[in-house]
């Protein structure tokens, strides 16, 4: 087996920001160089922070799709006494960065013609949004269910960019479920495994193919989405592919 090759490493500045959420900000980076970045969507980036206590790496998966030029974004949550998040948040337009990437095996073709549940929380969304940005932007009429936990309404992200893209793109329906909603809350409610095995078993049904599940969020939700899927529904491991932010 031949060695995975060491990520390249280059500069980029911030070119573009903005709030998706009281803690969470989107940040577009462009290299320095002008050369495209090259990634497949759900891959990550190392960026390497330069804290005075001295430089900070930090891991974020890219947020936008493909493009075929020097930029990509990020959504970083705030994180209260976090040295990385803080300084991401604080980060002035035109400020460079040093990245190490693309990196990951988490990754989703744009062709794929099987149909795709997409479960995420808080920025796990990220690489599930570069996949399913790619996806349509290749004319890829596959099945995409995406399913996002959240707190509340307040804290969900990309909601107003993913009710575009679903009226236009009739294959993608996307939902938020709320762990915390108040009573005027008319949607989903409760964690995102909770939902997972009718959304599931509506791809089944459609007869177009052994859906695949992409998982993207903190350990223990993961870990109870795999669950679901492996013990309730007796989905095999090659049909789901996870990512863990921490």
């Amino acid at each position: 087996m031949s060695p995975t090759p060491t990520p390249p490493t280059f500069q980029a500045h911030l070119v573009e920001a903005r709030s998706l959420s009281s803690h969470v900000r989107e940040l577009t980076f462009a290299r320095e160089d002008g050369l495209v970045f090259d990634f497949d969507a759900g891959q990550w980036v190392n960026v390497v922070l330069p804290l005075p206590s001295g430089p900070l790496r930090r891991a974020y998966s890219i947020a936008s799709p493909p493009g075929g030029d020097s930029r990509f974004q990020i959504a970083v949550t705030r994180v209260e006494g976090g040295p990385g998040s803080t300084c991401l948040h604080e980060l002035p337009l035109g400020a460079t960065i040093t990245v190490v990437g693309p990196q990951g095996f988490f990754k989703r073709p744009p062709d794929a013609t099987y149909p795709s549940l997409f479960v995420a929380t808080g920025t796990g969304i990220t690489p599930l949004r570069s996949m399913i940005k790619a996806a349509l932007s290749a004319g890829s009429r596959a099945r995409m269910h995406l399913v996002v936990g959240a707190r509340t309404e307040a804290d969900r992200i990309y909601v107003d960019e993913l009710e575009a893209l679903a009226k236009r793109h009739p294959n993608l329906h996307a939902s938020y479920t709320l762990s915390r909603a108040d009573e005027a809350w008319t949607g989903p409610r409760g964690y995102v495994q909770a939902h997972v095995p009718d959304l599931w078993r509506e791809l089944r049904a459609l007869g177009e193919g052994e859906p695949h599940a992409f998982v993207c969020g903190l350990q223990r939700m993961v870990g109870a989405v795999r669950e679901v899927l492996k013990k309730d529904l007796g989905v095999v491991r090659q049909q789901v592919h996870s990512e863990r932010y921490d």
